[in-house]
This record gives C-alpha cells, sequence and structure tokens, in this order.
C-alpha cells in the first residue's frame, strides 16, 4: 500500500481540467473561511478556547459519557454502547429489526461510513435511502465520499444530470441546471420522508449537561428525517461529547466558518428526547477511539470536530482528489485516522503532504495534522513501511552535510550537471525529473559569492 496515493492521485492528474476546477472550487471555499474568520477579532481566542475544551473532554471522557448518558435517559432517550463497527452495525439492525422497519431515512453521518453501516443494512433486506443530497448522488452512482462536508462536490453538473435522467429523476434531458436538479431531488426524496418507518441521524455535539445531541445541516434533512418517522436513532462517535452549552457557543461559532466560510448552517437541530408515541435511541460508538486517546503522540487527533477545513487548504487534497487516499477519510486528518486505524495499510497516505502545515494554521480546534503527519513519517521504519531509496539518500546527505570539504567540493562544481544530457536525466532512476524541469546549478555557490561579496565591503 505504500505507493498507492501516489499512483491514484497519477489518474486523477490524467484530467488536468478536472484538476483545475477541484484546486479552484476548495481554494475558494478556503478563502471563505478567511473572510469569515477576519470578521471575528476573537478568532483565535476561539481556537484556542475550543482546543482546551477537547483536552479537557478527553482527558475526562468517561465521566462526560456517564453524565451525557445519565441526561439522555432522563429524556427518555433509550442509549446504547457500541464497543467497535460489528456491534453498531448489529445494534443498529436489532432495533430496526424489532420494529419492523423495512425502510430507513437518514442524514449524513461519517460515522456509518466508517462502520460501513449501509451495505450491512441493504444485505439485510432494509431499504437505506441517504436524505443529504450529495450522499444521495453517490448512493445512486455508487459512490464514497470524496470529501467530509461536501461529498459530491468533485463531480459536475452534467454528471450529476446524465445520471439523473438514467435513474427517471429529471424528465428534461439535458437540462443539468443545478437549481432544476436539486428541486428534482427534493421531489424524489419527498415520497421517501413520508412513507420512511424510521429516521437515523448523525451528531455534531453530544451535550453532556442537557442530554442535547446537535446536528447541523444546510438542507434541513435531519429534520426531515425525524418529523415522519416515529423511530429516531442517533449515530454518534464518542468523542463528539462537549461539556455544556457554553462549550457549544464556541464549536457553532468555529465549525461553519471553518468549514464553508458560514456564520452558521442553515439548520441547527438539537434532539434530547423522543417524540411523543415515538422512541428514540442514541448508540455511542468506541470502534479504537479508546485507543487513539492513549496514544501519547497523537491523541489529539480526537480533537478533530470533522469541519473539513484541513483538506480545502490542502494543496496536495486539492490537486490530487479524494479518492486517491486509502483510507475512507481523505486530507490531512484522514491520514492521520488512517495510520491510526492500521499503520500498515494506510503508511502510502504520509506521503500525500507538503508539510507546508496551512491545516495546522486553519484548524479550528488544533488538531495540528501536517505535524501529525510529520511525527508518522518518523515512525514508519518501525511499521516496515519506509521508503528505503529516500534512507540510503537521507544517509548520504547526511555525510555530506556532517563534513564541510565534501559538501564544498561537491557545490563548486555542481555546475558540471548543467552539461548532462536531457535524455540521461529524465529516467526512473531520477524521479524529480518527473513533472519538474532539472534546475540549473550556478557556477559559484551562494556561500562563495556572499565570502567575496563580504570581502569586497571589508575594503570599501
Amino acid at each position: 500500500m505504500s505507493t498507492y496515493h501516489s499512483k491514484k492521485a497519477k489518474e486523477f492528474l490524467k484530467d488536468p481540467k478536472k484538476v483545475a476546477q477541484h484546486d479552484r472550487t476548495f481554494w475558494s471555499v478556503r478563502l471563505k473561511r478567511d473572510a469569515a474568520a477576519a470578521e471575528l477579532p476573537e478568532w483565535e481566542d476561539l481556537r484556542e478556547h475550543a482546543s482546551r475544551i477537547k483536552a479537557h473532554t478527553a482527558t475526562h471522557l468517561a465521566d462526560y459519557l456517564e453524565q451525557f448518558s445519565n441526561s439522555l435517559e432522563r429524556n427518555g432517550v433509550i442509549v446504547h454502547f457500541a464497543k467497535d463497527a460489528q456491534e453498531f452495525n448489529e445494534m443498529v439492525y436489532g432495533i430496526l429489526e424489532s420494529h419492523k422497519v423495512k425502510k430507513l431515512v437518514k442524514s449524513k453521518s461519517m460515522l456509518t461510513e466508517e462502520c460501513e453501516m449501509n451495505p450491512y443494512l441493504i444485505k439485510r433486506g432494509i431499504n437505506v435511502i441517504e436524505s443529504d443530497l450529495g450522499e444521495r448522488i453517490l448512493q445512486l452512482m455508487h459512490l464514497k465520499p470524496a470529501h467530509i462536508v461536501m461529498p459530491a462536490i468533485h463531480l459536475t453538473r452534467d454528471e450529476v444530470g446524465e445520471m439523473f435522467e438514467e435513474k427517471g429523476i429529471s424528465h428534461e434531458k439535458g437540462n443539468h441546471d443545478p437549481a432544476y436538479l436539486t428541486r428534482c431531488a427534493r421531489e424524489d426524496l419527498r415520497e421517501d420522508f413520508m412513507d420512511a418507518d424510521a429516521g437515523l441521524t448523525g451528531c455534531n455535539f453530544g451535550v453532556a449537561a442537557t442530554g442535547d445531541c446537535v446536528v447541523c445541516t444546510n438542507e434541513g434533512n435531519a429534520d426531515m428525517s425525524t418529523s415522519v418517522p416515529k423511530l429516531h436513532i442517533v449515530a454518534m462517535g464518542i468523542e463528539k461529547v462537549i461539556p455544556d452549552y457554553d462549550a457549544l457557543a464556541v464549536f457553532q461559532r468555529l465549525l461553519a466558518r471553518s468549514g464553508t466560510g458560514q456564520p452558521a448552517t442553515s439548520f441547527t437541530s438539537q434532539f434530547r428526547k423522543p417524540r411523543p408515541g415515538g422512541e428514540m435511541h442514541v448508540i455511542l460508538v468506541d470502534n479504537g477511539r479508546s485507543d487513539i486517546i492513549a496514544n501519547p503522540e497523537h491523541w489529539e487527533t480526537l480533537k478533530c470536530i470533522r469541519c473539513g477545513a484541513c483538506m480545502n487548504t490542502c494543496p496536495v487534497y486539492r490537486r490530487s482528489g479524494g479518492y486517491s487516499y486509502s483510507y475512507f477519510i481523505p486530507g490531512p486528518i484522514g491520514v492521520n485516522l488512517g495510520m491510526l486505524k492500521s499503520p500498515k495499510r494506510h503508511s502510502g497516505n504520509v506521503s500525500a503532504c507538503s508539510l507546508c502545515l496551512s491545516c495546522d494554521c486553519v484548524c479550528p480546534a488544533k488538531v495540528s495534522p501536517g505535524s501529525q503527519i510529520y511525527r508518522w513519517r518518523q515512525s514508519l521504519e518501525k511499521y516496515g513501511t519506509e521508503n528505503k531509496e529516500k534512507k540510503v539518500m537521507a544517509e548520504g546527505m547526511k555525510a555530506v552535510y556532517e563534513n564541510y570539504h565534501i559538501y564544498d567540493a561537491l557545490l563548486r562544481n555542481s555546475s558540471v550537471a548543467n552539461h548532462i544530457p536531457k535524455s540521461l536525466m529524465d529516467i526512473k532512476l531520477n524521479p524529480w525529473s518527473i513533472g519538474h524541469t532539472m534546475p540549473q546549478f550556478a557556477k559559484k555557490p551562494f556561500h562563495v559569492i556572499f565570502k567575496q561579496a563580504m570581502e569586497e565591503l571589508k575594503h570599501e
């Protein structure tokens, strides 16, 4: 798996027009984030506050989960704890089966992607309908999300329009206007909302003090998923719990601004009790999160609030696409989460980072994903996934840099390389030549020119 990302990125780069569009799209979202952040003089204080809240909660997680669970139960909610993906899927299916559910309508949830819940339920006869527009498009196209907030934004209107025509969702051939396609999708989903037997939502934040399950959307599909069905299931990772409303206020000001540049999402729904005559279940999922807390070097990954800001700013993600990563979450945060899940399987992703650390600068909870990727790179040898060629090169460069006379001699004579024929430089043994023009070496190295300049100044 060590070359997975580079191979997939190479496929993506075959279409320069799509690469340029992908890059422009996400950079424009990054610019919106910057404009939204600039409107708040206290922005950096909010980031620091969010980081400390998450650190405090992670180090007192058992206490807050107990408080959250007790608050939910006082409100009449049934609480479940799932240790892993298998147990989570079994619990969801068990609840649905006991209520004789045939159709489940759900809002966007990366946790259900993580646990591969949809195929598990579909295999057992449950009709699972994604209600988020992007997720619904991907479901119909049998694709995975390529971004955690804007899962289908990499697709063009023509690709979506043609698929809608094929599925009979749109009826005006060749009309790929986004407003028209959105209306068609809304009309198609309306029937599913009306006759669904159960609704499932994710959870952005779980407020321990009150038992609120906070869900942030721009389409209101979470509300629709829970308005008609009497059965509501909430899927929530244990790291999503926060202490109280004061903490929620901090994250609400950061989440949408960081992810899409909005002051707030169009809909912020707080579910805390079942509807009259209905049932509400909250499933709190571990699936390796406890192990992450115990990891002294990478526990801060759990501070992530899944805003997607690190992806929007990442020069590698923007130019290689979400499907070039071996883990289901792409971008800087996905690199770290993949390594925490299976270092051997996902080591190829750590090369998908320029170490510009732009992601560290924009992360609202100061997760520092780029800095963590750097630490992962230092430990690849432990997993047997290091690049042996780079290691040999590094040892060679170390020998050069530690010996001034060798370093000086090589620099003084480096211009000889300018006379090597291009055909001999553009070979597989010289990876730099792939996508780069070989540099021209100066006849005089900088330190020689600098010394001469200093000598000339002395004699003026």
